[in-house]
């Protein structure tokens, strides 16, 4: 079964951005591209809220995405997307599916669909898109979280997380620490005896 992984990247407050899209506190390097581009191949489908998915379908498919970083371009235009709102009315960005209803079951059947191939698919990526995590969460759908935490403290932003009803126990499963001083913690759900 396909797994479902959340990534998002914080500062050390909790914070994923100071404003709206105002992440240029990111503490990205050659390191964190290759990361980026591994993670992604891991991957057969991107999942996105409204907000996230507009972001990304505003930057990865101009000229300016595709020169900044060619491969996560690639892999991001390439792959298919799905993006979850019941505001949204099109997605226009390349191989891109809308879902407005029944999330729940829209993800149980992607986590047992078989590769084109027959074999096990590959995982499922959500990036960003916190407020879907949240809702994803309470749900028990989301597999592994990924938090890259970068060394820094904002004085305010926006947290990740925010409107969470319920506590929900992780398990470490690893650390990463790059040479950037970012920390990537991955998590799992913790099993319940």
């Amino acid at each position: 079964m396909r797994k479902l992984i959340f990534f998002m990247v914080t500062t050390l407050n909790g914070y994923f951005e100071r404003g709206k899209w105002d992440v240029e506190w990111h503490n990205a390097d050659d390191e964190f591209d290759v990361f980026a581009a591994e993670q992604l191949d891991e991957a057969d489908t991107l999942l996105f809220g409204r907000v996230t998915y507009e972001g990304m379908a505003s930057y990865w498919p101009t000229p300016e995405g595709i020169a900044e970083d060619p491969v996560v371009a690639g892999q991001m235009n390439g792959l298919r997307k799905i993006v979850f709102s019941r505001t949204l009315e099109q997605a226009d960005w390349g191989n891109t599916r809308l879902v407005k209803d029944n999330i729940a079951e829209v993800i149980a059947r992607l986590k047992e669909e078989p590769a084109e191939d027959g074999k096990e698919g590959k995982d499922l990526l959500l990036l960003a898109s916190s407020d879907l995590a949240v809702s994803l969460a309470e749900l028990g759908l989301i597999d592994e979280y990924r938090v890259m935490v970068n060394p820094i403290l904002l004085a305010g932003g926006t947290p990740l997380f925010t409107g969470l009803r319920q506590d929900l126990e992780l398990e470490l499963l690893r650390a990463r620490t790059f040479k950037s001083r970012n920390v990537l913690l991955c998590y799992a759900p913790k099993k319940q005896p």
